[in-house]
């Protein structure tokens, strides 16, 4: 008998292309084109480097303190960690406990399949319509409890907080997790529902809106029981998640709402031009309420176009799936940037 007979093994989860060469424009990732705000750049100057020595707080308090402060949630319903990623990997292992089946769309995070499958979750993937919208009906008395990606990724789709609410109502003895880490980019968050569901876990990110996917913090809220079963799992494994200049810096961020408004109003605009200018160059999309568009062309797949401008230092997300095959995720990058990206497409679709 080999040892590798116990080795768990899974299929990864495959991240962006994360390119070594300079002078790349980088629309493959959903990052934040514009810098984190100046007041993390002046918590960072001074930082004591000193405390590396010292362990972090275990419960990132001045971290947990301002987002309850930007959010109005008391910090005993707020968890935090290394990135949604380790959130909602935390809340897979925690709260995906049962003998049913999960159930998520088959066209989403690809992630969610990851965890399941790392922690032998059983899971089922429904498939969504030919729009890539989700039925909420699909979603009722799961077996094991639901996944939800509000927006979705890749597709950009939004659905209202009554959407996601009938699914949590109809999931009364699972739990339901809503992946919102593109919500700031035009939606309204189902956050107000934690005070009415206690099975209900709202993930969000830094990385995206506020600009930090380096710094890696991510958030969760959800009823004060949630959120000490996930605290439960996360100190039995690791009692110092995040580190000291995470805390510091993330905090920094959430006490500068100014700067992250405006931030996201500028993502928000430079999406609705592009929308306008991709579809004139015969580009077809849902109507995206993220940082990206999940685009299809008319008459060239999207493997040649994905080809074509990665020649031309351009790089965009591209997967060999079924149905998706032809779609490209084009993360919004600043106003330079797309007017770059429509240049060499109409060169490559002339």
């Amino acid at each position: 008998m080999s040892w590798e007979e116990h080795v768990r093994r899974v299929d990864p989860y495959i991240p962006g292309e994360q390119p070594k060469e300079s002078n790349i424009i980088k629309l493959n990732t959903n990052e934040c084109p514009y810098p984190p705000s100046p007041a993390v750049s002046a918590a960072q100057k001074v930082f004591p480097y000193e405390s590396g020595r010292l362990y972090p707080d275990t419960e990132a308090t001045e971290l947990t303190e301002a987002i309850a402060l930007v959010y109005h949630v008391p910090a005993d319903q707020i968890f935090v960690g290394v990135g949604s990623d380790d959130v909602l990997s935390l809340a897979f292992l925690t709260l995906f406990n049962g003998p049913g089946e999960v159930l998520f769309p088959d066209i989403t995070y690809s992630f969610y399949d990851v965890w399941a499958n790392l922690y032998r979750i059983p899971f089922r993937q429904i498939p969504v319509d030919e729009h890539f919208r989700i039925h909420a009906a699909d979603y009722y008395d799961a077996p094991g409890g639901v996944v939800i990606a509000n927006p979705n990724a890749p597709t950009g789709i939004l659905e209202s907080p009554a959407f996601i609410e009938d699914i949590v109502k109809h999931n009364p003895g699972t739990a339901v997790i809503v992946d919102e880490a593109y919500i700031d980019f035009g939606g309204e968050s189902v956050l107000p529902l934690i005070d009415r569901y206690d099975n209900l876990l709202v993930v969000q990110t830094c990385s995206k809106s506020r600009s930090l996917a380096g710094m890696r913090i991510g958030f969760a809220f959800g009823s004060k029981n949630i959120i000490r079963y996930l605290k439960d799992a996360r100190f039995s494994s690791n009692s110092y998640p995040m580190n000291g200049m995470q805390i510091a810096l993330g905090a920094a961020s959430f006490r500068d709402e100014a700067y992250f408004d405006e931030v996201c109003k500028k993502v928000i605009r430079t999406r609705e031009r592009s929308k306008e200018v991709l579809r004139g160059l015969g580009f077809s999309f849902p109507d995206s309420m993220t940082n990206f568009l999940f685009a299809k062309h008319e008459r060239l797949s999207g493997q040649e176009i994905y080809e074509a401008l990665r020649k031309r230092g351009i790089y965009v997300r591209h997967w060999q799936k079924p149905r998706i095959g032809d779609y490209l995720r084009i993360t919004m990058g600043t106003d330079e940037q797309m007017d770059m990206l429509f240049a060499a497409l109409r060169e490559i679709l002339a």
